[in-house]
C-alpha cells in the first residue's frame, strides 16, 4: 500500500474531484488506525479523571531503582493498562478493524508508554513530565508496526501515522488540558 498518495495529495483529489475509490478507502482505513491509537492512549487519562485512584494500583506496585528512582512511577497503572487495551478492542470491533487488532492495539500502545516512562525515570524526568517523541513515538509505533503486517501496511504508512499521531497528540493534549481533563498541556 505504500503507492498510496499522502493525506494532502487526497485532500488535492477530493476537491478537484479526482478521487479514486481506493485511495478514499485507505485514507479512511489510515483515520481508523489514528483514532483507535487517540482511544487506546486517551483511556488511562479518561479512568483516571473519573475513578480518581480507585482501582489505581500502580503497574511497578512502588518499586524504585538502586538509585532510588522508581522503575516507572505512580501514574502507570493496572486499571489504565486494562482500561486501554479494552476501549481499543470495543472500538476495532466498532471500526470493523477486528477486536484482536484492537487488543493488540490496546497492548502494544500501554507497552510503549511503560516502555517510555522506563526511560524517563532513567534520564531523571518525573511523572507527567514531558519528554518530547519519546511520549509519542513509542506509543504509537509499537502498534503501528503490528497493523502493518496485520493491515498490508506499507512502512511510508507506518512513518506517516507515526508523524500524524505525534503531532495531533500534541494539539490534543494542549485542548484536553485547557478543558481540565489533563494536569498537563502535553
Amino acid at each position: 500500500m505504500t503507492d498510496f498518495p499522502g493525506w494532502l495529495d487526497l485532500c488535492i483529489k477530493m476537491r478537484a474531484g479526482a478521487l479514486e475509490p481506493a485511495n478514499l478507502y485507505h485514507a479512511m482505513i489510515e483515520a481508523k488506525i489514528l483514532l483507535l491509537l487517540f482511544i487506546a492512549n486517551g483511556a488511562p487519562i479518561i479512568l483516571h479523571n473519573l475513578l480518581g485512584n480507585l482501582f489505581g494500583q500502580p503497574v511497578d506496585s512502588g518499586m524504585v531503582w538502586p538509585d532510588g528512582k522508581p522503575l516507572l512511577g505512580p501514574t502507570k497503572t493496572w486499571r489504565g493498562i486494562a482500561g486501554a487495551v479494552l476501549s481499543s478492542s470495543a472500538a476495532a470491533w466498532v471500526l470493523n478493524l477486528g477486536v484482536s487488532a484492537g487488543l493488540a492495539v490496546g497492548a502494544l500502545a500501554m507497552l510503549g508508554d511503560l516502555l517510555s516512562s522506563l526511560l524517563k525515570r532513567r534520564f531523571g524526568i518525573l511523572p507527567s513530565g514531558m519528554a518530547l517523541g519519546l511520549d509519542q513515538i513509542p506509543e504509537s509505533l509499537l502498534p503501528l508496526l503490528w497493523l502493518k503486517a496485520e493491515l498490508h501496511l506499507g512502512s511510508g504508512d507506518v512513518l506517516r501515522l507515526t508523524i500524524a499521531f505525534f503531532v495531533l497528540e500534541l494539539a490534543i493534549s494542549r485542548v484536553l488540558y485547557w478543558l481540565g481533563i489533563r494536569k498537563q498541556p502535553y
